[in-house]
């Protein structure tokens, strides 16, 4: 059993990548446990496990005693001789319990420990391994897709994980085998395992999927400042450049648009917006209600803002159903309020 035990153990540790001293103090504290139990929770019991000989030792620790009153825990003068020939009134003594009265306590506690243990490390590491991934960008295979509720199961480099219907792109149809980029927003541990959030529609998404096509944000000559985003509809992203040789503009959209092509590929066709950050609120603010051409814009007060367009150019400045405005709001964390001239 005990060879059978250790080989299992380096199995794990390396398929798994589970540490064998984890899963051996995980079993050592097992079967602290359940030789207790056996004895009414009252035998003083250390177990000693040797990986090098493969070796499990179960030790009983009793106390020498003039009277037994706790057979458990205690020992007679004459039956501690009989192990020590140094025993003496008052002292403890260690006795070596036979494999097979505890063989099979040993082998059913080994095996619920290390299913437990399993199960414990695997969630340890897939928290560990997500936790590292927040809010940032993951990529990830579709492996089945649930036809009633829309969610999708998804291998990543990581593990398996749950794209739900509403982090999903609107109009988005995931099938098995489709490769697609995943957002981490969020990770918690549970009782019943870790709980990854896995997110196509955050504006993180956009951010990150920016800095992997745009080699200049990559080295930290241009910044993102701020994204506004409708998944599946539309995303107005402001950017800066800290080079004054450099067009934060023109680099993220790249040279005939092929890099932000790349973006609106992987977004399903979402129109973006690249927007020339200003630390002027008046050249912000008319930049953010691109394709719409502004005559004029005053700050009524830190957080809120008039603008003026041409009738013309109404319609365009506001946007369907006033997302245009409402996106540029967003992204400048400013109120609009449009009027024509």
């Amino acid at each position: 059993m005990n060879a059978e035990l250790f080989n299992a153990l380096d199995e794990l540790e390396k398929t798994k990548g589970i540490s064998k001293e984890y899963m051996i103090e995980k079993i050592r504290a097992g079967l602290v446990s359940a030789f207790k139990r056996e004895n009414g929770g009252n035998e003083n019991v250390n177990v000693v496990i040797d990986p090098e000989k493969k070796d499990i030792k179960v030790i009983k620790l009793m106390e020498v005693v003039e009277k037994v009153e706790n057979p458990y825990t205690q020992i007679s003068l004459e039956d501690a001789k009989t192990h020590s020939k140094r025993a003496k009134i008052g002292s403890t003594i260690k006795i070596d319990q036979k494999t097979k009265e505890y063989g099979r306590i040993s082998a059913q506690t080994a095996k619920q420990v290390i299913i437990q243990g399993i199960r414990e490390a695997e969630r340890n590491i897939v928290v560990k391994a997500y936790t590292s991934k927040k809010e940032e960008l993951m990529s990830a295979v579709v492996s089945k897709v649930d036809p009633v509720t829309g969610d999708a199961v998804v291998e990543t480099d990581t593990s398996r994980a749950v794209l739900t219907k509403s982090e999903q792109i609107p109009n988005e149809y995931l099938e098995p085998g489709d490769h697609i980029k995943v957002y981490v927003t969020e990770v918690t541990s549970e009782v019943k395992g870790p709980v990854v959030t896995l997110s196509r529609i955050h504006p993180g998404l956009v951010k990150r999927l920016f800095e992997l096509e745009v080699p200049e944000i990559q080295e930290g000559l241009i910044v993102i400042r701020s994204v506004s985003r409708e998944a599946g509809s539309r995303t107005k992203i402001a950017v800066e450049s800290r080079d004054e040789n450099i067009d934060p503009v023109g680099s993220c959209i790249g040279n005939r648009g092929a890099r932000i092509a790349n973006v609106v590929d992987e977004l399903c066709g979402e129109k973006i917006d690249v927007i020339k950050y200003s630390d002027q609120p008046e050249e912000y603010i008319a930049a953010a209600l691109a394709p719409a051409n502004v005559v004029s814009v005053t700050m009524e007060s830190d957080r809120s803002s008039r603008v003026v367009v041409t009738p013309d150019q109404l319609s365009l400045a506001i946007g369907k159903e006033g997302q245009n405005v409402r996106l540029a709001a967003r992204l400048t964390g400013i109120k609009i309020d449009i009027k024509t001239n």
